[in-house]
């Protein structure tokens, strides 16, 4: 059975869905804090600190959301009518509501990442494409890890010729689930983020805090981060309460990724095995995302609801399965057998 999820169901929809461990209400209670918009609150300010060191940048910035902490990056890096490369699948540009052109301004030059990736080759044409009166190339952006593609990691030699491409064009790097990718791969987090001029990471994933991610990167980039989190209304006061579980997290939810990795692998061995068209490498899933095609979703979504586990979608014919700490082995052994009998 799940741990902590409502009626029974098996959750699948995300890794958003997954709550506070007891350790982390514990911590949240007894939380010190102060003013944050005064940069006074201790528990906010161990935490940027640990996530820095963490990720080896000199600073960080709590923020609400990592949507908004993409926003900030997009507007720490670039002018109004700037170009902006990035994968077509990647959470800035598919999942945020337009809000880079909202926020920004800027104009989104999408490539190929169907594997994950945004190839060394896009960035030099992009950066070449100024000389044709083209928008001038003001940032890179990837995911790591990829949603979209499956929850893949990206390879430390990509990222490396990615920087080497780009120059002096900054790379922001989208790790919402940076951590998945550090334990999927043995590649510690500072290592996969070390070509990124700013790095952002979700508290409120995989790693169960309630709210919260994280940017990082160069002390002055952080201070001008600050100002733009108040432009889009994100400076919390007393922001301690959730910081302490944010602290919780990193240190006590990144090793037991390991264990969602592998109940996603049993869930694409049985996708796989049902539908061995739907795209599914079991071999393939490196985290805790199964991502596959279907042509009758909302039927398959009712079939799935009615077995108790909801999935969900992230494009048309597109469905999405995604393991957490709330799920354990009686949960994904239930989901397993819900497959074997999907339409």
């Amino acid at each position: 059975m799940a741990r902590g999820v409502d009626h029974g169901l098996v959750d699948l929809r995300s890794d958003t869905v997954t709550r506070p461990t007891d350790a982390m209400r514990s911590a949240m209670a007894a939380a010190e804090v102060g003013d944050d918009g005064y940069g006074e609150d201790p528990t906010v300010v161990r935490l940027q600190e640990r996530f820095a060191d963490r990720v080896g940048k000199q600073a960080a910035l709590f923020v609400p959301t990592g949507t908004m902490a993409n926003q900030i990056a997009l507007r720490l890096f670039t002018r109004p009518g700037g170009m902006v490369l990035a994968g077509r699948h990647q959470h800035v540009v598919a999942f945020e509501h337009g809000a880079a052109g909202a926020n920004a301004g800027v104009h989104l030059h999408t490539v190929d990442d169907e594997a994950g990736v945004v190839r060394a080759g896009d960035v030099c044409w992009a950066r070449a494409a100024a000389q044709h009166h083209w928008p001038e190339l003001q940032l890179v952006c990837v995911e790591n890890t990829h949603m979209a593609a499956g929850g893949t990691v990206w390879p430390v030699g990509a990222l490396e010729a990615l920087a080497e491409a780009a120059g002096d064009v900054p790379i922001h790097m989208d790790g919402a689930r940076l951590f998945n990718a550090e334990v999927a791969s043995g590649v510690p987090a500072r290592e996969l983020a070390a070509p990124a001029a700013t790095v952002m990471t979700c508290m409120s994933k995989g790693l169960c805090a309630p709210i919260g991610s994280l940017l990082a990167g160069a002390d002055d980039v952080i201070d001008a981060a600050r100002g733009e989190r108040q432009r889009l209304g994100g400076a919390m006061r007393q922001a301690g309460v959730v910081a302490a579980a944010g602290l919780v997290a990193l240190e006590q939810m990144i090793d037991r990724l390991v264990e969602d990795h592998h109940r996603a692998r049993r869930v694409a061995e049985a996708v796989a095995q049902r539908w061995p068209d739907a795209g599914v490498v079991p071999e393939s899933v490196q985290t805790n995302m199964v991502v596959f095609a279907h042509r009758q979703v909302p039927l398959l979504l009712a079939h799935l609801r009615t077995a108790g586990v909801l999935a969900g979608t992230i494009a048309p014919g597109v469905v999405r399965l995604v393991t957490h700490h709330d799920v354990d082995d009686a949960g994904i052994d239930r989901v397993l057998v819900a497959l074997r009998s999907a339409p």
